[in-house]
């Protein structure tokens, strides 16, 4: 009995230490140099200022009707993600490269070094995001469906329906998994400027303003999500910019006065 019970106990902590989505998530998108130099109160007021932002989206949906109907409104902020996101690399790419080349040596290979941080939160973004798609596909059957395989006898008919009945139920909980996954991946993502502060502390607070700006002009050229009155929607569209701006200019002058980190010392020049 003993045995047994201490089998059935080692089973359940086996399960209990696979990693889950939020862990997964976070371990592969928050900044995880060991060197890097971390500001709590940084760290904090950009926390703050994404669950601000969260909460504000959620009000703007709740207060006002949806300009469209719902499965437009799906498809739009998906087309939106795709194009924000591409317009986040070029930006960032460009930023990030130009950075790297103007610091001087060895400093530019050092950094060009850490990139595998912010490549890594990149990559796990977008493979979640192909994950659930996929998931997506298998369970609506435009991958494989019953009807692919065919009708072989009714014993071979049986394990093909058992077949397809637990592969949608795993497919169920893997698409589980990958939204989830990236739901986190995104929030830390966003919050860490996808682990720039990696490379140098100063570029998540040199980029960032850049990144939400763009995404600002993006978004004049987009038509409202919700029939609010213009001077919410303005307010709601100027928010995030000016926030982000203003935050990103407090942190760079914290991290001279605090840290003695400028952007001359990070070029070494």
């Amino acid at each position: 009995m003993s045995s047994s019970r201490g089998g059935a106990s080692a089973r359940l902590r086996s399960i209990r230490s696979i990693p889950g989505p939020f862990a997964v998530a976070t371990t592969l998108t928050a900044p995880s140099r060991p060197d890097r130099i971390e500001d709590p109160v940084v760290s904090g007021l950009q926390w703050a200022r994404t669950a601000v932002g969260i909460v504000a989206t959620v009000w703007l949906l709740m207060a006002y009707p949806l300009a469209e109907g719902r499965e437009q409104f799906v498809m739009g902020k998906v087309e939106d993600l795709l194009i924000g996101s591409g317009l986040t690399l070029v930006v960032g790419f460009v930023a990030v490269t130009a950075f790297i080349v103007a610091a001087r040596s060895p400093l530019g290979r050092r950094y060009a070094a850490r990139l595998a941080g912010p490549l890594s939160s990149l990559g796990a973004i977008a493979l979640g995001a192909g994950a659930a798609w996929l998931m997506v596909k298998m369970l609506k059957g435009d991958i494989i469906s019953t009807a692919d395989v065919g009708y072989h006898g009714i014993l071979v008919g049986l394990l093909v329906v058992a077949l397809f009945i637990i592969g949608g139920l795993v497919c169920a909980l893997a698409l589980v998994f990958a939204v989830l996954f990236t739901l986190v991946a995104l929030v830390h993502g966003l919050n860490s400027c996808f682990r720039l502060g990696d490379v140098h502390e100063l570029l998540p607070a040199l980029i960032s303003p850049l990144l939400v700006w763009s995404l600002f002009v993006l978004g004049l050229f987009d038509g409202p999500d919700v029939a609010a009155p213009p001077v919410v929607l303005y307010t709601f569209l100027l928010g995030g910019p000016v926030s982000v701006t203003a935050l990103s200019v407090w942190e760079v002058r914290r991290l001279r006065t605090r840290h003695g980190m400028t952007l001359r010392g990070a070029l070494g020049r």
